[in-house]
């Protein structure tokens, strides 16, 4: 089993909150504008991260993290991009791969809403953490954890921080 902490556009800001809950978990996914490396560096020596890379993000973080991660996390197939769209609104760059082979847990960022939901028609649970980061029009900055063992996503939970 693994404990999942899921955030997204952190847009170079950390706290302690994200920090708290990153040490509860037993891996951190982070889907894109991480903002500088002092945000992932942080992460990092917590717990280990998965990352890519969003629109915002410089040439620094580029070389450290992809555009997408495909994955296995115990018996669960996992996309993580920033720029992905969600069910019935992929984007554009992604929608004919996502349709030939789609993962069983497709997360992505970018909107700044959180937004978790089925795609019947792929068989696949979207999930978008909304923004952790202070920056942009969010109201509210939240993040996801879950866990994963063998083949079942479970205990998903919406976590709100403070502004």
């Amino acid at each position: 089993m693994k404990k999942i902490l899921l955030l997204s556009d952190t847009h170079s800001h950390i706290d302690e909150r994200i920090l708290h809950y990153a040490g509860e978990a037993d891996e951190i996914w982070h889907a894109g504008d991480i903002g500088t490396t002092d945000v992932s560096d942080e992460l990092q020596k917590i717990k280990p991260l998965r990352a890519v890379y969003g629109n915002i993000d410089d040439a620094e973080i580029r070389k450290e993290f992809p555009l997408h991660q495909r994955f296995k996390c115990e018996g669960v197939n996992v996309w993580i991009t920033h720029i992905g769209g969600y069910p019935g609104k992929y984007s554009p760059a992604i929608r004919e791969q996502i349709k030939q082979d789609p993962p069983k847990l497709f997360i992505s960022g970018h909107s700044h809403i959180l937004k978790v939901m089925n795609d019947k028609n792929l068989g696949l649970l979207h999930m978008n953490p909304g923004a952790a980061g202070k920056q942009g029009f969010h109201k509210k900055r939240t993040m996801l954890r879950f866990k994963i063992e063998g083949e079942n996503i479970s205990d998903l939970e919406v976590i709100e921080l403070k502004s």
